[in-house]
């Protein structure tokens, strides 16, 4: 039997055991000392992922210099009234994810995808986020994509999250109240997902009896999966009857399709109004449009600028679609900033590209703004010996509060982002 002295500082994982059964204990006053700096800096409550399917061009982005005094790149002298909400990573990638346009997939998982072999994905960094935070809010989380139905995001089960690509479908979703018809479908849909669960979970648990104790642990886990969706569709339902919030921006009355950064500022300007009303507060937006002669100055494809393979004129266009690129980003930090929303919500820039040109993951591009980290200097790592991408992804997850120790192929947290 255990026993504690009186006023014993305890771990926060401090487990009790006894004739055979663990249990956990739950925050106690004793484990405060060792847990409060925790508590004090958990700051982020909202992180949102913007990737960009052809990459940025290394260059004209990754500063000169390292640490805070740091001269700012053509790409980033347009941020400099926010140096000190960002910070600027180079020479970071995902471990072992190879593979050119292929590796989307990978962007916020960072699962390993060698390519030449078959390998199933992992959940995305947005999507755990979601899976313990985000019954809190209407929608546990919004995966958007500007051109297509794919997306960088994905479940436990490696399955891909289909994106909502048409801003004006997303804003009615967001602010525009059901008709009385549609909220009663909806919470008949969901009334009749809890009732088909039941029935398997039946099913299933008759089954748990047939099989051996490898396969019964697999059912629990099942069971656990199950019966957590079941509480996210408790909650979904309690949101059907309640009325959406009312904003000042009206509903987009067309979209732009010659010019893929004015897409991205739409889809952001709604995005900053989800996160105002705090409708979600885990988002991800893959940016994939390839449609950018509507902009001045450019006249060929998004795709065919980025395989510029040095040319001239190419890279000319480029950095015009990159530079209104990044600036449609600093102008979502402005509207957080503002709104006082920053400090608690992480922003991340990046792709899985680092040179789109050549195909190559290494050296991803990465701009990550907020959360309450002490911003305003460059981590400037190894270029040919990257530091592991998933690691800042580590950090992102402590901030919020959970107490995961590993993300992917994470080696711990970021070298550099807390100092």
């Amino acid at each position: 039997m255990s026993t504690f002295t009186s006023g014993k500082h305890l771990s926060r994982r401090t487990v009790l055991r006894g004739a055979g059964v663990s249990l956990a204990l739950p925050l106690l006053e004793a484990m405060r000392p060792a847990f409060a700096k925790a508590v004090e800096e958990k700051k982020a409550k909202r992180f949102v992922g913007v990737s960009l399917a052809l990459g940025l061009h290394n260059p004209n982005l990754v500063p000169e210099g390292a640490g805070r005094d740091y001269q700012p790149s053509r790409y980033l002298r347009s941020l400099q009234d926010l140096r000190g909400d960002f910070t600027v990573v180079s020479g970071s990638s995902h471990p072992g994810v190879t593979g050119g346009h292929s590796a989307e997939g990978s962007i916020f998982s960072a699962c390993p995808n060698m390519r030449g072999t078959t390998s199933r994905n992992t959940i995305s960094l947005d999507q755990l986020m979601a899976k313990h935070l985000g019954h809190e809010t209407r929608f546990p989380s919004l995966v958007l994509n500007t051109a297509r139905e794919s997306s960088p995001s994905y479940t436990e089960t490696g399955a891909m999250i289909p994106a909502e690509n048409d801003a004006i479908r997303l804003f009615t979703r967001l602010f525009v109240d059901d008709k009385p018809a549609e909220r009663e479908r909806q919470a008949e849909l969901i009334r009749q997902g809890r009732s088909v669960m039941d029935a398997v979970a039946a099913e299933a648990k008759a089954l748990q009896r047939e099989v051996g104790a490898s396969d019964r642990d697999k059912l629990d886990a099942w069971f656990t999966g199950v019966r957590d969706l079941e509480q996210r569709l408790v909650a979904n339902e309690a949101w059907v009857n309640r009325p959406k919030p009312k904003v000042d921006l009206a509903k987009p009355a067309a979209i732009p399709r010659d010019n893929e950064v004015a897409v991205q500022r739409i889809f952001l300007d709604i995005i900053h109004l989800a996160l105002a009303t705090d409708s979600t507060r885990f988002i991800t937006l893959h940016v994939t449009g390839n449609n950018v002669n509507g902009i001045d100055g450019v006249e060929e494809s998004y795709h065919g600028l980025s395989h510029h393979g040095m040319d001239d004129e190419k890279l000319r266009q480029l950095a015009i679609v990159e530079q209104a690129a990044i600036d449609s980003w600093g102008d979502f930090l402005r509207q957080l900033k503002t709104g006082g929303l920053l400090d608690e919500t992480m922003v991340l820039l990046t792709s899985n590209l680092g040179n789109a040109s050549s195909h190559d993951n290494k050296n991803m591009p990465v701009l990550f703004a907020g959360g309450g980290f002490q911003h305003g200097q460059h981590l400037a790592f190894d270029q040919k010996d990257n530091h592991p991408l998933p690691n800042l992804y580590l950090s992102a997850l402590q901030r919020l509060g959970l107490e995961e120790e590993r993300f992917a192929t994470s080696t711990g947290t970021m070298t550099g982002l807390e100092a």
